[in-house]
């Protein structure tokens, strides 16, 4: 599930605007410590331009794919048999180009048609964890093994759970798993669940203005979020003391695994901004399990990813979602630990 097709392209700083907070942290280094702003402020622009490739091919990886109507395949993992369906709406929760209130209307759609919760389980938890561009930001700020980890760790967490919801549902739990009154939609379009895509998006005028369009809107959003990400990485390495990380999250062992889960779960903000501040807590002394933990925990109770849900199902399946993720993102962050 990706967010960064809901925002708008234009350059608009406001008081909660992602510039606005990069421009005023640097000005609070200027105040406070003016002969460490020019150190701080190369780490910031030398850490985006290293990742500026990876940036240029998700926002156009994401852009052909919105232009083509990929979603449309998506629908195609809702069918079949149900231990199928787990499977495959596992692998393409990360492939879907939604924005984060597309997914409502698509997912009431497949409920109410019939679709099992436990594939639609499988897509929820695997879709807040990977995307096109996430991968490659990842891959950016924390290299490949971390990313590659990470998508290995969506679809497996969401396999986990649809097997969990369909191993409950045999004794008639999640009978009815709708709220009474749900959103129907919220202006995105309608739900994505038949059409055929069209790859070669770059015949049809209209797909063509869609990729562009596409494109700088992603730009802009990955642009603002990033130099804020790594604005905020610049100053972690620079002001935050290491054996603190260390003392929190550092070392051996299930707990800084288990306190990196918690405190991601309130605690983060999205998956692109997410990557530069954990390389960030790494090279502070953030353990790899911990680090993957707080990565996965976070995302799947990013604001997005529980609002598509809330929105939805009743409050025990919510719940089962959260927990769901939690545990994810520990045996994740515990396996990781175990094979770096």
């Amino acid at each position: 599930m990706t967010d960064i097709t809901q925002q708008k392209p234009a350059f608009r700083p406001t008081l909660k605007s992602p510039w606005t907070v990069s421009l005023g942290l640097l000005i609070l280094v200027a105040i406070f410590d003016l002969p460490n702003l020019g150190a701080v402020s190369l780490f910031a622009v030398m850490a985006f331009l290293s990742t500026l490739k990876y940036i240029v091919f998700a926002v156009f990886l994401i852009a052909a794919l919105k232009a083509a109507g990929a979603e449309a395949v998506v629908a195609n993992a809702f069918k079949g048999r149900e231990i199928r369906m787990i499977f495959v709406a596992s692998l393409f929760g990360g492939l879907a180009p939604f924005c984060s209130c597309e997914v409502i209307p698509f997912i009431s759609g497949l409920l109410i048609l019939g679709a099992p919760l436990s594939a639609v389980m499988a897509f929820w938890l695997s879709s807040p964890l990977i995307d096109p561009p996430t991968l490659f930001i990842t891959a950016g700020a924390l290299g490949w093994d971390f990313a590659i980890a990470k998508a290995i760790a969506a679809v497996s967490l969401g396999i986990f759970g649809g097997f969990v919801v369909k191993f409950f549902a045999r004794g008639g739990a999640f009978a009815n798993p709708l709220k009474p009154s749900f959103s129907q939609g919220c202006g995105c379009g309608p739900s994505p669940l038949t059409g055929t895509p069209v790859w070669a998006f770059w015949t049809e005028v209209e797909r063509r203005e869609t990729f562009k369009h596409e494109f700088i809107t992603n730009a802009f959003f990955l642009a603002k979020w990033l130099a804020m990400a790594y604005v905020l990485e610049a100053l972690l390495v620079s002001y935050i003391p290491s054996d603190m990380i260390v003392k929190v999250v550092g070392g051996e062992g299930l707990w800084p695994i288990v306190t990196a889960a918690l405190v991601g779960m309130p605690a983060y903000l999205n998956s692109y901004v997410a990557p530069p501040l954990l390389a960030g807590l790494t090279e502070q002394g953030m353990s790899p399990g911990a680090a993957m933990s707080f990565m996965i925990a976070g995302a799947v109770s990013s604001v997005p990813a529980m609002a598509a849900v809330w929105s939805l199902v009743r409050p025990q399946i919510f719940a089962l979602y959260l927990g769901l993720g939690v545990t994810g993102a520990i045996v994740a962050g515990v396996i990781f630990q175990q094979v770096t």
